[in-house]
């Protein structure tokens, strides 16, 4: 992903061109929208030339992780330990 951080080009810093900048920004968003079984909404504000991405509300990665545990429950638990 930071490989262009570190690329040489005859011992000097490769330089990326705005149009380099934005073919890499797309093919990373392209390649994690593609791994997404619910498909966001992708728009652009044609006003001000900005893309929106409206995500769901859980993603998929964010459904594996354990849940927070609950203020109450962990506040008993401290009490049932003393």
């Amino acid at each position: 992903m930071f490989k262009f951080l570190f690329e040489k080009v005859g011992g000097k810093a490769k330089i990326e061109t705005q149009r380099d900048v934005v073919a890499r920004a797309v093919a990373d968003l392209n390649g994690v929208l593609a791994l997404m079984a619910d498909k966001p909404v992708v728009g652009v504000d044609l006003n001000t030339g900005l893309i929106t991405v409206d995500l769901p509300d859980q993603m998929p990665d964010e459904a594996l992780a354990l849940p927070a545990p609950d203020a109450d429950s962990a506040a008993t638990e401290e009490k049932s330990d003393v």
